[in-house]
């Protein structure tokens, strides 16, 4: 064993969820991608990623985005790509926060799904199921050590906050 380790560099997240019923509100689900960097590696972000932009440097790109959760398979995905990141970013938190101000929880979205994959490989299949109540959550992190490997931490929490407040909530510890 020669000790070298390949660790991710390319990574796709995908967000699915079920329309609402016809004359209600639609549901509005969005993926977040929050960036840090070594000097603040629990915040405040360095950037955002969300509804329909891309991080400064192109290595963090959201390339499909729905309002409705309307089409065939995931609704929204988000690029990453951790290789050409610069070497001072070491963190990536990724949530799905729920828009508007009616009061929506995961509850009451169905056929919610995430889905983060390497090249053709499922790391992370998730339905948010255990988190009925929440407005938001976390759903990975991706860290990058001294030796420049970056590796996912997958763990989905749930938060009760809104959208202009999740971005804080996101980088807690």
């Amino acid at each position: 064993m020669t000790g070298i380790r390949k660790g991710l560099t390319k990574v796709e997240v995908a967000l699915r969820w079920d329309p609402s019923p016809a004359g209600t509100p639609p549901h509005d689900l969005d993926l977040v991608a929050a960036v840090y960097d070594a000097d603040a590696p629990q915040g405040p972000a360095a950037y955002l990623v969300h509804f329909a932009n891309r991080s400064p440097d192109g290595t963090v790109t959201l390339d499909r985005d729905s309002r409705t959760g309307q089409g065939f398979g995931y609704d929204e995905v988000m690029t990453l790509e951790l290789h050409r990141m610069d070497p001072r970013l070491r963190r990536v938190v990724i949530g799905v926060v729920i828009q508007g101000r009616d009061g929506k929880t995961f509850a009451d979205i169905p056929g919610t799904g995430i889905r983060i994959r390497a090249d053709h490989t499922d790391l992370v299949t998730d339905d948010l199921t255990t988190i009925p109540h929440a407005t938001a959550a976390t759903v990975a992190e991706f860290t990058r050590d001294d030796t420049g490997t970056w590796t996912l931490h997958a763990e989905t929490r749930g938060h009760t906050t809104d959208p202009d407040h999740f971005p804080a909530a996101m980088g807690a510890a």
